[in-house]
């Protein structure tokens, strides 16, 4: 590809991130370039970006109702897994998978809900009543 066609398509990382790309400058020389984006790109990211959003809010939805505990919501709104969420948290997967359970969750002990609390960036009365500082 030719420097001056490098896709600049705004895409939703445009404020966040540019991309490099090898390319062909006007000597024929290979030389990197920034790219804003192109469409093919913005158009996979708006997918997946929509599915995340999806999967957050039936998270949110199943925890109003009683269906799961708030964790897995905030799980799904901060892109955690198990393993990641046990990593920060010193919790194990059983642990957490346990901790999931409406009925487990409402008898954790307040150091253990302010240290999920705390790596989800909320307060303990937000984190169980499923309220997000979203941006």
């Amino acid at each position: 590809m030719k420097k001056n066609e490098l896709p600049q398509d705004p895409s939703v990382l445009d404020k966040f991130t540019k991309d490099l790309c090898y390319v062909v400058d006007e000597s024929g020389n290979y030389t990197t370039g920034l790219s804003r984006g192109w469409e093919v790109k913005a158009a996979a990211l708006d997918l997946a970006w929509d599915d995340i959003k999806e999967r957050t809010e039936d998270a949110r939805q199943r925890a109003l109702k009683g269906d799961v505990s708030p964790l897995l919501f905030f799980m799904e709104l901060k892109l955690m897994d198990l393993d990641t969420l046990a990593g920060y948290s010193g919790f194990w997967k059983w642990q957490i998978k346990r901790h999931m359970k409406p009925a487990v969750f409402n008898r954790l002990s307040e150091k253990k809900l302010k240290r999920y609390a705390d790596i989800f960036e909320v307060s303990v009365s937000d984190f169980k009543n499923v309220k997000a500082n979203e941006d």
